[in-house]
């Protein structure tokens, strides 16, 4: 069983406390029967100052990393997207960037050793700015793993009413959690 205060806390109706955030409300939730290659929330309402998803996946990518991208509102044109990425491993640390999709993070390709991610979305209803997300990703593979931060932009000022999380290198595996949230 895994312990994620996140999924957890997804199954509560009504408010949560979000420290200096203000209280989340608990949106809608997915946790796959099957495998499936993308995971979409759509018709989100416009009543909140941000959104964020909280989730536990892996893929069916083999022992490495997929990366994961999402798209908002279905746009699926890379150059409205732009992600900076830092990471760690125990090993080594780096850093990349991407001017082809919003980028979320790596998740792990290894179903007894899943990702855990705190996903973003800042002001995502103002229609007078451009929309930033952060994300922060990680997990632990008995001694080795990963840990990162992303951030991202789409070049967009529309609300956004949908989400999708793509595994660029797989599907997501049976049991993979999202749980969306927003957040007053």
């Amino acid at each position: 069983m895994q312990n994620n205060v996140g999924i957890y806390a997804s199954q509560i109706s009504g408010h949560l406390y979000g420290g200096p955030y203000g209280a989340y409300d608990s949106l809608a939730a997915v946790t796959l029967s099957s495998a499936a290659s993308s995971i979409t929330f759509s018709g989100i309402p416009s009543g909140y100052k941000h959104l964020e998803i909280r989730g536990v996946c892996s893929n069916a990518y083999g022992s490495g990393n997929s990366n994961v991208s999402m798209y908002l509102n279905g746009d699926t044109t890379t150059s409205n997207y732009y992600s900076h990425y830092l990471y760690g491993t125990g090993a080594s640390a780096g850093s990349a960037a991407s001017a082809t999709s919003l980028f979320t993070f790596e998740a792990s390709g290894q179903s007894t050793y899943p990702s855990t991610f705190i996903f973003d979305l800042l002001d995502y209803s103002n229609v007078n700015k451009y929309k930033t997300t952060k994300t922060l990703s990680g997990y632990d593979a008995n001694g080795s793993g990963l840990v990162s931060l992303t951030s991202a932009l789409w070049k967009n000022t529309s609300v956004v009413t949908s989400l999708q999380f793509v595994a660029q290198d797989g599907n997501w595996n049976s049991g993979s959690t999202f749980a969306l949230y927003g957040v007053k």
